[in-house]
């Protein structure tokens, strides 16, 4: 059975990566700040009768590698494929921004991954494992606003390329991940709104790419095409670029609409050792928590809260595709993964159950 380790797995792509690798078979290793989602994704996983490890680190830390490589070690016995997922933005004008807020950026997306990458080589070189960067188009077009982290994800780009170099002769495959714009909370997080919904790729499309890619073992992944070859034109023509960016900043969503700029980096997390595998606590029991994963993605595609709940009838058998016809009416990729995120988000907090590719109600809100 293949080990695969995700870093930034309690929300996104990480999230829906964790999902779709543990339907898939794999065994799991996920790594997040947040204990509360994390726990969420891991019993998620445990009911389709998956097999995961979580662990609450700052993969910023290039000190956390050592231990995260050493629990996928202890825990499943190797390293299959590694995904460096985790993200971090500080909001505002690079020339503003503080020491601390540079180096989270660049410890979260460059440092800190080739920590892991460094900590897992013996791992990976017996598996003739998979290692994944997870870059941004703004590694191309750099557009302000997001502070540092277009520049460092211009320096993952490039390292990628580097450990591509060097570890092919290893046996050990690297593959850089442009994800295009995706619709998760990534943005909002940091007070901002995002590009257009219509432009958004759906999570879920973006974790099966990458788990389709483990087989290929491509240089370059690019999970929207579309969207690469745009960026691609954009960066042979900087001048236009330049201009159309300045009359419509709503392309990109880096206005920032929260009340002042995130100048700072978030306060420092101090880390425990890895603690043994736990069990995850009890979902939440409320329908407005339950629902709360997937809220922002609900407000983006205008599904109501009120339909959701109008679908739970004691001992009620739903298909995800009835229920996007319901609501959508001649529903896209989109709208579909969202009414399947939807579905899952109230498994997870106990009001359905999965019954093959459908879902059963067995609990009512109140």
């Amino acid at each position: 059975m293949s080990v695969i380790v995700i870093t930034g797995a309690s929300s996104g792509i990480g999230r829906a990566l964790a999902f779709r690798a543990g339907r898939a078979g794999y065994d799991i290793v996920a790594i997040a700040r947040n204990r509360a989602a994390l726990d969420a994704v891991a019993a998620h996983v445990q009911r389709e009768r998956g097999r995961i490890v979580t662990a609450v680190y700052d993969v910023g830390d290039p000190a956390n590698a050592p231990a995260i490589v050493e629990l996928a070690r202890s825990s499943f016995g190797g390293i299959d494929v590694l995904v460096n997922n985790a993200g971090h933005v500080a909001v505002g004008p690079i020339s503003e921004q503080t020491d601390d807020a540079l180096r989270a950026q660049f410890n979260v997306h460059v440092i800190g991954p080739l920590a892991l990458v460094r900590e897992a080589l013996p791992l990976l070189r017996a598996s003739r494992g998979h290692v994944f960067m997870l870059g941004s188009g703004v590694a191309r077009v750099p557009v302000g606003g997001l502070g540092a982290y277009p520049p460092a994800k211009a320096a993952t780009r490039s390292a990628s390329a580097v450990l591509r170099r060097e570890l092919r002769p290893q046996g050990i495959a690297v593959t850089y991940v442009d994800p295009g714009a995706v619709d998760t909370a990534f943005m909002s997080r940091a007070g901002l709104p995002g590009a257009p919904v219509s432009l958004l790729a759906a999570p879920e499309d973006v974790a099966r790419k990458i788990l389709v890619a483990v087989g290929t073992r491509p240089p370059v992944l690019n999970a929207v095409p579309w969207q690469t070859a745009v960026v691609a034109l954009a960066e042979t023509f900087p001048g236009i670029t330049e201009t159309l960016l300045a009359s419509n900043p709503g392309l990109i969503g880096t206005q920032d609409v929260s009340p002042a700029p995130a100048l700072a980096a978030p306060a420092p997390v101090v880390q425990p050792p890895a603690p043994p595998p736990t069990t995850p606590e009890p979902p939440p029991d409320t329908f407005d928590a339950a629902l709360e994963p997937v809220r922002r993605r609900m407000e983006r595609v205008r599904l109501s809260e009120g339909f959701v709940r109008g679908l739970l009838h004691d001992g009620s058998v739903l298909d995800a595709n009835e229920v996007a016809l319901q609501w959508a009416g001649m529903p896209n990729k989109n709208e579909r993964a969202v009414t399947i995120a939807v579905l899952d988000a109230l498994a997870d907090g106990g009001f359905l159950e999965r019954d093959g590719d459908n879902y059963r109600v067995t609990r009512v809100p109140e």
